[in-house]
């Protein structure tokens, strides 16, 4: 894949975009090629700061909207946005996501609803909403960030392994709709990369344990990770970079973990 020019002309939105992984996969789009709607919350001028400095680097046209995803109208209105104001959607990244650990029989009912939102319902809507362009220009890379808590389990985080798990079953049965349109869906399961929403999980799992940081890391969070290092955010956004072009188009309704190991055992 040449960078800079594979992805030319085409117009990919990325949910959660603003830091962490999704900000990795739209930098990663934008250097190959393509124009690219950011979404996600933040300090408005930082990210404003962020997408025009992305703009300077690439030549490539970048927005920034904020919509709430946990509200089906407010996705449709992401896509309208990014239609107007970029282009038709031809690369779906769906990233955004939250997290909440707590025992099942504690698990606020409202933390539930709004993973499930936040993580599949939008995922959903997003696809539902962008597809139908996809097959008219017949073309067109859905990619979802789903997780390892897409493949196995971990106690604590019901509400997070049930939406990854069901994000894993959405890639499958869109990809299988979609095989013989140009269009592709995929899920990367990454495992522990270190971000802003990993961070907050430290010191949740801290609190939980009754453990300091270090062992946290070692004994909690990576212990399941054979390579004991974090993912880096630029592993993952080359992955999904890969999905996006001619050389993985007969790759289709895979979940592919990025997990240093974790899913071998």
């Amino acid at each position: 894949m040449s960078t800079g020019t594979f992805l030319a002309g085409r117009t990919a939105l990325v949910t959660g975009s603003t830091s962490g992984i999704g900000r990795g996969i739209a930098q990663a789009l934008a250097r190959a090629g393509a124009d690219v709607m950011v979404h996600g919350l933040g300090a408005p001028a930082m990210i404003a700061a962020d997408c025009a400095a992305l703009a300077a680097e690439t030549g490539r046209r970048i927005g920034w909207d904020a919509a709430d995803l946990t509200s089906p109208g407010e996705v449709e209105r992401l896509i309208v946005a990014t239609r107007e104001r970029i282009g038709p959607v031809d690369i779906l990244v769906n990233n955004a996501g939250i997290q909440h650990v707590s025992p099942v029989e504690e698990f606020p009912p409202e933390k539930w609803e709004m993973i499930r939102s936040l993580m599949l319902d939008a995922s959903f809507h997003a696809i539902r909403l962008t597809v139908a362009g996809m097959k008219q220009r017949g073309w067109g890379r859905i990619v979802n960030l789903a997780s390892v808590h897409g493949l196995v389990a971990s106690p604590f985080k019901s509400a997070y392994v049930a939406a990854k798990h069901a994000q894993v079953g959405l890639t499958k049965s869109v990809a299988l709709e979609l095989a013989e349109t140009g269009i592709t869906c995929n899920a990367i399961c990454p495992g522990y990369v270190r971000t802003p929403l990993v961070e907050g999980q430290i010191a949740d799992q801290a609190r939980v344990h009754g453990l300091p940081r270090e062992r946290v890391i070692r004994e909690v969070i990576l212990a399941a990770q054979p390579t004991k290092r974090f993912v880096e955010i630029e592993e993952v956004a080359s992955l999904a970079l890969f999905l996006c072009g001619d050389s993985a188009r007969s790759i289709t309704g895979a979940a592919i973990p990025i997990d240093g190991g974790w899913t071998s055992r």
